[in-house]
Order: C-alpha cells, then structure tokens, then sequence
C-alpha cells in the first residue's frame, strides 16, 4: 500500500508550487525527495501531511482519500518532522518524545507509552538526554529528540490503520557526519522492520542515493525524474535542475552514489 499524490497542483498568492504532481510513496521502502531549493519538496510534504491546501487533484492514504480521515486517525497513521521546531517550553527530552503520544488512548500517560518514548530515544540516540531540557540541548540534539517524538506517534499500528507513514524534512541538516550516517541506517531498518513508508526530503544527493530505495527530483513543482537513485541522479539532469554541473560516480563503500558539484570555471587556478 501507499501514500499517492495524483495531479496535486498548489498556488499561493500568484505562485505556483506544485504542477500537477504525481508520486507514490511505497510502504516498508524509503522515498528521498531531492531538488533545488524552492522545488516544491517541503510543500509535497506539506500537501502529503494535510497541512498544506491544494487547488486540484487527490492525496490517498492507503486508497483512502485525505479528506476523508479523522484528523486523531491521520495522526495515529502519520507523523511528520519539520525542518526547524522550535521548542522554548522547559519540558524534560522523554517529555517531549511523549508528546507524540497524545493522539493515542492514552494521551502519553501510560506505561507504554512511556516504553514507546524510550524506544524511540534510544532509536534516535539521545536516551541517555532523557532528563535534560530541550531547550538546553545542542541543535543537533533536538533534532534527534524531536525526531523521537514524531517516531513515537507512529511507533505501532493501530487497529483501523495497520500501515504508517514517516514524512521528515531534512531530517540530519543539524547533525555531524557520525549521528547523521547512523541515524539514517537506523530509520531505514525501522521503515522495513515496521512496513512504514519513509519519506525524505535531502539536500545532500550522495547521502540520499545511500539510504533510499526510489527517488523523486523535483524541479519547479514538477517531478521530473523518479525511480531507482543512479536511473533519477545523472550529470545532465542535475545540470538542468541545479545549473551547475556535476561528476556522478559510484561511491568508494559500494553503496550510492558519490554526487560532486564541478566549480566554475573561474575558480580553477
């Protein structure tokens, strides 16, 4: 099953952010969205979450039309990480990973709740932060306690929604290299382990070619590429979508690609 924007067309104020999209996110696989900046990737977020309204075309949760879920069941079924949150409330870091338990018959208070919090901590590898502040913490550990919360809302099935959907915005922007290649091993296994459908929204090309298993270019709200990362990341249509040109080669691990921008010429000595 899967998360299907078909024809989705988005216009804000004379602008047009989305084209007549069309893309399906496949549960159990990792979706990496990639473009420019100003592409439409963190509106097709937007749009996916139910937050964003759109002018035509139809976004379907499992065959069944957004409109037409609850919004305590959509929150049961999906949970979405922004690209900044930002968290000034004095709350403990396991407090904040149980906010993700509210829309839940428990509401975070329960026992398991409080187990499904750690997990989730310890998935994202700051449990040992559990009893600090948030707002005390790096940027980079509060990225990773906030993706804990939005991993908690969704950590098990629910009865009527069997399958769920992980949407993160740049998810590692504020992570070093260590934490981000870890992080990401991590949710790919969980993705699989739990028949979740994980969407990424990446700036780094070579770190999106790693972990995904399809990929979406997008290019001035259209998509204009999808399929597997070496199909969707040649040097021609990267050219054309980011006006610089790039050597695209298979990376040294054996995984991914390695995506490196040429520099122009006048900074070649």
């Amino acid at each position: 099953m899967s998360l299907v924007a078909d024809g989705v067309r988005v216009d804000l104020r004379g602008a047009v952010l989305l084209r007549d999209l069309s893309l399906a996110a496949e549960c159990a696989r990792v979706l990496a969205i990639v473009g420019p900046s100003g592409a439409g990737k963190s509106t097709l977020l937007r749009v996916w979450s139910g937050e964003q309204p759109f002018g035509h075309g139809a976004v379907r949760f499992d065959g069944c039309p957004l409109d037409q879920l609850h919004p305590t069941a959509l929150a049961r079924m999906r949970a979405v990480l922004p690209q900044q949150t930002a968290l000034r409330f004095p709350l403990r870091a396991l407090e904040v990973a149980l906010l993700g338990r509210l829309p839940h018959p428990g509401r975070g208070e329960t026992r398991r709740d409080r187990d499904i919090a750690w997990a989730a901590l310890e998935l994202a590898e700051v449990a040992h932060l559990a009893e600090r502040l948030a707002p005390t913490l790096s940027g980079g550990e509060q990225q990773r306690v906030q993706l804990a919360r939005v991993l908690a809302q969704i950590w098990e099935p629910t009865a009527e929604h069997p399958r769920r959907y992980l949407l993160l915005d740049e998810p590692t922007a504020n992570l070093d290299p260590g934490h981000a290649v870890r992080i990401m091993g991590r949710l790919r296994r969980f993705a699989r382990a739990t028949d979740t459908a994980l969407v990424l929204v990446l700036h780094d090309l070579g770190a999106a070619s790693q972990c995904a298993d399809d990929l979406a270019l997008l290019h001035a709200g259209r998509c204009v590429a999808h399929g597997a990362p070496a199909d969707v990341l040649t040097p021609d249509r990267l050219e054309a979508c980011f006006g610089a040109r790039f050597d695209v080669v298979p990376a040294p691990s054996g995984i991914g690609l390695a995506v490196l921008p040429r520099p122009p010429d006048d900074l070649h000595p």
